[in-house]
C-alpha cells in the first residue's frame, strides 16, 4: 500500500513560489491551479502533465466545467496523499438563482420546472441555512455526478434519461455566510466536508424556501489553508515554468 507522504513534506508551487530548473518533480510536488471555466478538471491535468513532463499527475478533487478556482493538482509520488488533500475542507462561493429547477441542478442543464421565488427574504435564507443546512446532514448526490451505479457512472445513465435512487450521504456544513442578496440569486460563502455536492445545496435551499433553486456560479477559494489567491492560470503557470527552465 502507497504510503502518504506528510502535506508539509511535499513542495507546493503557485504565484509565491515555482520550481527551479533543478527541481526534480518525481519527487513530489503540487501546484495550485485558478481552474478557468469550461476547463474540466481532466484539462487542466493534461494541460500541466505536458508542460512539466511528469506523467504521473493528477488532480485532487474535481470541479465541474462550470466552476472555477482553486484545483490543486499532484505530480510523482506527491499522487501517494491526494486523498489527504481531498479530505481538508473545502471554501466556496456560490451564485444560486431561485425560481427554477434544472435537470444537472446547474446552469449547464435544462430548466424543466419554476416556481415562485418573490416571497424569499434574506431573514428566511439566514433561518433556513441555521436550522437545515449546518452541521452534519444528509445530502442526496445529483444524477449529473461520476458517482457509480451498477458500475456505471451516474451521469452515463442520466444522459440517457434514467434516473435511480441514490442513497443521502452524510456531509457537513462548517459555515455560511451571506454575501449578497438580490432577488432571485444569492451570492453564498459555504466551507463544507468533502463529498459535498453544492449543486444539492442550491436545489435543496430553493426547496426549503418553497421554491426552487439551481446553482448559477460557483468558484472554490480554498482547500484548508491553500487560497485560490495563491493559485496561477493554466496558462500562467506555463509560461512562468517555461521562462525558468529556458533561462
Amino acid at each position: 500500500m502507497a504510503i502518504a507522504i506528510p502535506l508539509d513534506k511535499i513542495p507546493v508551487y503557485g504565484s509565491e513560489n515555482l520550481p527551479d530548473k533543478n527541481s526534480d518533480l518525481k519527487k513530489g510536488a503540487m501546484f495550485l491551479i485558478n481552474k478557468p471555466l469550461e476547463w474540466s478538471s481532466f484539462d487542466v491535468v493534461k494541460f500541466l502533465r505536458k508542460r512539466i513532463r511528469v506523467k504521473k499527475t493528477g488532480h485532487a478533487g474535481t470541479l465541474d466545467p462550470l466552476a472555477t478556482g482553486l484545483l490543486i493538482l499532484c505530480c510523482g509520488k506527491a499522487t501517494k496523499s491526494i486523498s489527504l488533500i481531498q479530505d481538508l475542507p473545502k471554501t466556496y462561493i456560490a451564485e444560486i438563482t431561485f425560481g427554477k429547477y434544472t435537470d444537472t441542478y446547474d446552469a449547464e442543464g435544462e430548466v424543466s420546472e419554476e416556481a415562485a421565488w418573490e416571497h424569499i427574504t434574506r431573514e428566511d435564507i439566514e433561518k433556513v441555512l441555521k436550522s437545515q443546512f449546518s452541521g452534519t446532514v444528509n445530502q442526496v448526490p445529483p444524477m449529473y455526478s461520476a458517482l457509480k451505479y451498477g458500475g456505471k457512472k451516474l451521469y452515463e445513465l442520466a444522459r440517457k434519461g434514467e434516473e435511480v435512487e441514490r442513497p443521502p450521504r452524510q456531509v457537513t456544513f462548517h459555515k455560511h455566510e451571506i454575501l449578497n442578496f438580490e432577488p432571485p440569486k444569492l451570492e453564498l460563502k459555504t466551507e463544507c466536508s468533502k463529498g459535498t455536492y453544492i449543486r444539492s445545496l442550491a436545489r435543496d435551499l430553493g426547496e426549503a424556501l418553497n421554491s426552487k433553486g439551481y446553482l448559477s456560479g460557483l468558484v472554490r477559494t480554498n482547500i484548508g489553508h491553500y487560497s485560490v489567491e495563491q493559485a496561477l492560470h493554466p496558462h500562467e503557470m506555463a509560461d512562468r515554468l517555461k521562462e525558468i527552465w529556458e533561462s
